[in-house]
């Protein structure tokens, strides 16, 4: 009998193999992206200390509306950007998560990068 792959297990390989090259500073920290089936969340990590140091997501008191459309990654990635220039965060590396670097992905990327952040 052919079984089905598990999607969620082969996006957690994609990632663990992604973290072995890639890690967060104090000079450039790690800015992390989780997307669930409803909402999407937002990191800024420093793996050398083990700290997150700012961290936005469309559950924040603040969001309005969905969380599981483009638009509000576009806001939760405006959002995390503000809070990283405010404390003084320039630069980042950005780690999909095992997503692919397509949709609401994409969106919070990009909407990171007009608000200011380089990566």
């Amino acid at each position: 009998m052919i079984s089905k792959k598990d999607r969620a297990e082969a996006r957690v390989k994609r990632h663990r193999r992604v973290r072995k090259n890639i890690a967060g500073t104090a000079e450039r920290p790690r800015l992390a992206v989780f997307r669930s089936e409803k909402n999407i969340y937002a990191q800024i990590i420093d793996d050398v200390k083990g700290v997150t140091v700012v961290s936005a997501s469309s559950l924040d008191k603040n969001f309005e509306g969905l969380g599981s459309n483009k638009e509000a990654a576009k806001k939760v990635g405006e959002l995390v950007a503000k809070k990283a220039l405010e404390n003084g965060i320039k630069t980042v590396v950005f780690d999909r998560g095992g997503y692919v670097y397509h949709g609401r992905v994409k969106e919070l990327a990009d909407a990171a990068r007009e608000a200011g952040l380089i990566f």
